[in-house]
């Protein structure tokens, strides 16, 4: 079931990755793939978190038309990175989903200037700019969706009370 949920999260946050560029220009700059692939590795699973990262990346470089194959090698490292880093350190704080959420958006952005520069292709936009925007816009709204999905998974984990006596 929890495959199910983060696979559905995971065509949404394309999905809005790919239509959220044409609505408003500084919405482009919010990374959604990367927030829910850094949700599903830092479940501890390394292999559905590469699985995600890889699927995430090809379909946002399938849909964007850019250089296939980049962003798809640059979240599938992510995903690794950060399932590893889950795996050997205590991460089910939010304080300290933050900073982890925050490296893997500069680490993707990084990676991906670097897949471009290393292959002759010109990437679009500064490197700077985009990276320090990428990084703000996506650690802001991942921590507001992590905060929400925090607060359900909460609500879900609450027991029931029983009533003792029946009205």
């Amino acid at each position: 079931m929890e495959n199910l949920k983060i696979t559905l999260a995971l065509i949404v946050a394309v999905l809005l990755q790919w239509t959220m560029r044409n609505v408003a220009e500084p919405l482009a700059y919010i990374d959604f793939p990367l927030i829910v692939v850094v949700y599903a590795a830092l479940q501890r699973n390394a292999i559905r978190a590469i699985f995600f990262g890889t699927f995430a990346g090809l379909a946002v470089d399938a849909l964007s038309g850019g250089l296939l194959g980049a962003s798809g090698f640059t979240k599938t490292l992510v995903a690794y990175l950060v399932s590893e880093l889950a795996r050997r350190v205590y991460l089910d704080n939010l304080l300290l989903r933050i900073p982890v959420l925050a490296g893997a958006s500069l680490i993707d952005d990084l990676t991906y200037y670097g897949v471009h520069r290393l292959l002759g292709q010109e990437p679009v936009g500064q490197v700077f700019v985009v990276t320090a925007y990428s990084l703000i816009g996506t650690t802001i709204v991942g921590t507001m969706i992590y905060i929400m999905l925090d607060h359900f998974a909460s609500e879900r984990a609450r027991p029931r009370r029983r009533e003792s006596f029946s009205s």
